[in-house]
């Protein structure tokens, strides 16, 4: 039984994320998607509003699960039994970055870091971009899931009013 983990911050989560995740899904036998708690950053949503996102946005998958972590991504491998680590990449300069991320953690532990292209139509897909077009008014409705998008609108109406 493989066992892997898609790590990362989702403030919020996107299309993009969960078009690696369910590819993922499809791939390995169990994924866990990991938000990592960074901090010395404060997200828009907190740790806990994530994990409820990601939870809803993977309902349907049922080799899904959520889960959080501090410090070493590979600690929490080595802790939860996880395989492989899955990244996906939108460019090039993803692919340099996260191949240097791949490597340090390879040099950790046996734990193997898969990349996974991220679908044309998400390439270029960013959590801070959704989040700049959104804070200014623009639509992000075709780029995160309806019930990420009602909150994210919930959030940003908050901050007007403070």
């Amino acid at each position: 039984m493989t066992k892997v983990v898609c790590p990362g911050s989702f403030d919020p989560v996107t299309n993009g994320h969960l078009d690696i995740v369910e590819r993922s899904a499809r791939l390995f036998d169990e994924v866990v998607v990991a938000v990592l708690v960074n901090e010395s950053k404060q997200g828009l949503f907190t740790i806990e509003e994530r994990l409820e996102l990601l939870s809803e946005a993977t309902k349907h998958l049922p080799n899904v699960s959520t889960a959080s972590f501090k410090g070493l991504l590979v600690d929490f491998c080595t802790a939860n039994g996880v395989d492989a680590i899955v990244k996906g990449l939108r460019a090039v300069t993803d692919f340099d970055y996260e191949l240097q991320m791949a490597q340090m953690n390879g040099s950790l532990t046996e734990v193997d870091t898969v990349f996974i292209p991220t679908s044309p139509e998400y390439s270029f897909l960013a959590s801070s971009l959704v989040k700049e077009v959104a804070k200014h008014g623009g639509d992000v409705s075709g780029l995160i899931p309806d019930f990420v998008n009602t909150e994210l609108t919930k959030k940003y109406e908050l901050t007007k009013d403070a």
